[in-house]
C-alpha cells in the first residue's frame, strides 16, 4: 500500500523543483565564459542560502542523533547516486574528527560502495536491495538513520525509510523537494528548497551544495552535544598521524595555557587523547582521575572545568 501510494501520488518530474528549467540558464552555452562562471556561481549562493532556512529542523536531527550514539547506538547513512556520495563523505568523516566508534556508523548506498566509479543509475530505483540492506544492517530501536535524496523520491531511499521505520529505528530525511515522500514520512524531515539548477536537474550542483552544507553542520552539532567541540576545538581528534599529534598537542596548549613540551608530555600520558590530556594539564591527580571525570560528565571538558574547581586542593 505504501508504495502504491507514493506511486499514483508522486509529480512529475517536471513539475519537481530539482527538475524545473531555471530561467537564467537561458543562452547560458552561448554566452561570454566569465558571464557564464558568474551565472553558475550564483546559482550555488542561492542553494546555500537556503540552508538557513533549515536550521530547526538541522538542530532537532543532530540531538537526536547524538542521542542515539551516546547511548551506544548506530548511525546510518543512506543515499543513492550523487546525494548518497555526499552523504557516504559526511559519515566517513565522523571517526577521525570527532573520535566516534567507526562500529557505530553504518554507510548504506545505491548500488554498494565499491562500485561507485560506475554510478550505475539503475540502483537508484532498486527497491528491494535497499531492505535488503537494511535487513542485513541489522538496526533497530537504539538506532538512528539519516536518508538523503535530492529529490525525496528515489525509490532507493524511500525504500530503505519504509524498512527503517519498519525495524523501529529513528529517520532522519534530507531532501530538496517539499512534501517529497521521504519528507512526508521521515521522524526529522529537513527540506532544503533550492531554486531550479542552472544545469536542468544535475542536482550535484546547487542541490549538491546546500546539502553538504546541511550534513557538514549536522555531523558538527552531533560532535559539539557529544562533547567532542570545545570552543571550536577538535577535542575528541584521533590523532593517527604526524600533523593530527600535532594538531593535539596544539589543542591542549590552547586550551590550558601550558607550553607546547608540557602539552606534548600530557598528550603523550593520555596515549594521544586530547580530553584526557587536557585534564591532565588542569590539575587531574592522574589519568585514571581524568577518564573517571570525563565519564561523570557526559564527556564535555567545559563540565570537567566547574567540576576540577570544585575539587579540594
Amino acid at each position: 500500500m505504501f508504495w502504491y501510494y507514493y506511486q499514483m501520488n508522486w509529480p512529475t518530474p517536471q513539475t519537481r523543483q530539482t527538475e524545473s528549467v531555471s530561467p537564467h540558464s537561458v543562452g547560458i552555452d552561448a554566452s561570454d565564459p566569465l558571464k557564464a562562471l558568474k551565472t553558475l556561481h550564483d546559482g550555488q549562493l542561492q542553494a546555500a542560502n537556503v540552508v538557513a532556512s533549515a536550521f530547526e529542523d538541522i538542530a532537532e536531527a543532530s540531538a537526536l542523533a547524538a542521542n542515539c550514539l551516546s547511548a551506544g547506538g548506530t548511525l546510518v547513512y543512506v543515499g543513492a547516486g550523487s546525494s548518497g556520495l555526499l552523504a557516504v563523505t559526511d559519515g566517513l568523516e565522523l571517526p577521525g574528527t570527532f573520535g566516534i566508534d567507526p562500529d557505530q556508523i553504518k554507510l548504506i548506498l545505491a548500488g554498494g560502495i565499491d562500485n561507485q566509479m560506475l554510478l550505475n543509475s539503475a540502483s537508484e530505483d532498486d527497491t528491494a536491495a535497499a531492505t535488503d540492506e537494511i535487513t542485513a544492517a541489522g538496526l533497530g530501536r537504539a538506532d538512528c538513520a539519516l536518508l538523503v535524496s535530492a529529490s525525496g523520491f528515489t525509490p532507493f531511499t524511500v525504500a530503505a525509510l519504509k524498512a527503517l521505520k519498519n525495524a523501529g529505528t529513528a529517520t532522519i530525511a534530507l531532501a530538496n523537494n517539499d512534501h517529497a515522500p521521504l519528507l512526508n514520512e521521515a521522524d526529522v524531515a529537513i527540506c532544503l528548497p533550492t531554486p531550479p539548477e542552472i544545469l536542468s536537474g544535475s542536482t550535484r550542483m546547487g542541490a549538491g551544495t546546500a546539502q553538504k552544507i546541511a550534513l557538514n553542520m549536522f555531523s558538527t552539532m552531533v560532535g559539539m552535544h557529544l562533547g567532542h567541540v570545545h570552543d571550536g576545538l577538535m577535542v575528541n581528534v584521533v590523532a593517527d598521524n604526524e600533523k593530527l599529534k600535532q594538531r593535539a598537542v596544539d589543542i591542549v596548549s590552547k586550551i590550558t595555557g601550558c607550553p607546547h613540551a608540557d602539552a606534548h608530555a600530557f598528550v603523550t600520558q593520555a596515549g594521544g587523547l586530547v580530553k584526557p590530556a587536557v585534564l591532565l594539564a588542569k590539575g587531574a591527580g592522574s589519568l585514571e582521575d581524568a577518564n573517571r571525570m570525563l565519564s561523570e560528565n557526559g564527556g564535555k571538558l567545559r563540565e570537567c572545568f566547574e567540576a576540577l574547581a570544585r575539587s579540594p586542593g
